[in-house]
């Protein structure tokens, strides 16, 4: 019994907080509560739902966070995915489309505003998706590029919370390529709130330390089985699984890895690499120190 509950967890909890995660939004924005609330209400309790996951049945027991990597990466969450979003992306991405709208500033003809809703936010993903991939990509082939991003490469361990682990000049530049364009475009908040519910939901599972069983959805979305190894040691396993929500476009461009075995190591070749939230502020402008 114990067994199929688990492996009921398993295949079951991804698909259920995605749903719960979008019903809630749903259910919020219909009720009149502002879009930017709706979808942030529904990401906190997808949160609650991972965690819960994560405590009860964890991928690898040994990847618990020690006290040091929680404080350091709630740092990084609150910073960088908490106050600097405020500043430069889904808040305030949300934001500036009414404005646009409202001014009249917005580039008009290039989106389909008639669409319903889902299949905006849809095709928003499969697009920001695009543009993230092949950045995501610049970031590992520049030694420029990845001195920032050898940041979100530095844990030896995953949990939902280190996904945020970005250096904030990194997390400026994603967010010229994955929400800007789009509200320059015009897309209406609703369609940006329900992308950042997949986009965070979607995110705290790739990072997390919880034990899901995919299985078709490996070949569609960026999950867990696939991320982790993209946070392998081994640049050869490493420098594969680019998207950022999707899949499919390392299927297309041939960086798809899922090899039928364990994931080894994870984090950087300098194992010395600082992991505290002020040191990794600097960390970018020390050449070498990444381990190549």
């Amino acid at each position: 019994m114990v067994d199929r509950a688990r492996l009921l967890v398993t295949i079951g909890s991804y698909p259920v907080v995605l749903v719960l995660g979008f019903l809630l939004y749903g259910a919020l924005a219909g009720a009149g509560a502002p879009f930017s609330l709706a979808a942030y209400a529904a990401v906190i309790v997808g949160a609650v739902c991972i965690t819960c996951h994560e405590i009860r049945v964890p991928y690898r027991p040994e990847w618990k966070p020690s006290r040091s990597d929680v404080g350091s990466d709630a740092m990084f969450m609150l910073v960088v995915q908490g106050a600097l979003p405020w500043l430069l992306a889904i808040t305030l991405v949300i934001e500036l489309a009414e404005l646009l709208q409202g001014s009249g500033i917005a580039v008009e003809g290039f989106w389909p505003h008639s669409w319903p809703i889902a299949v905006q936010a849809a095709l928003m993903l499969a697009a920001a998706d695009l543009l993230r991939y092949w950045l995501h990509r610049a970031f590992h082939k520049f030694r420029l590029m990845w001195q920032f991003h050898a940041v979100h490469h530095s844990p030896h361990r995953l949990y939902w919370l280190n996904v945020g682990r970005f250096h904030p000049i990194e997390k400026a530049i994603q967010y010229a390529f994955d929400t800007l364009p789009f509200a320059l475009l015009g897309v209406v908040p609703e369609v940006l709130a329900a992308y950042y519910v997949f986009y965070a939901l979607n995110g705290f599972f790739q990072h997390s330390n919880c034990d899901v069983r995919l299985g078709p959805l490996n070949w569609i979305v960026a999950g867990p089985e696939l991320h982790r190894w993209h946070h392998s040691e081994l640049p050869a396993e490493s420098d594969h699984n680019f998207g950022n929500n999707l899949i499919i476009w390392d299927v297309l461009f041939g960086t798809r890895f899922l090899p039928d075995r364990a994931v080894g190591p994870l984090g950087l070749k300098n194992r010395k690499y600082p992991t505290g939230f002020l040191a990794q502020m600097k960390t970018p402008f020390v050449r070498g120190l990444e381990g190549g």
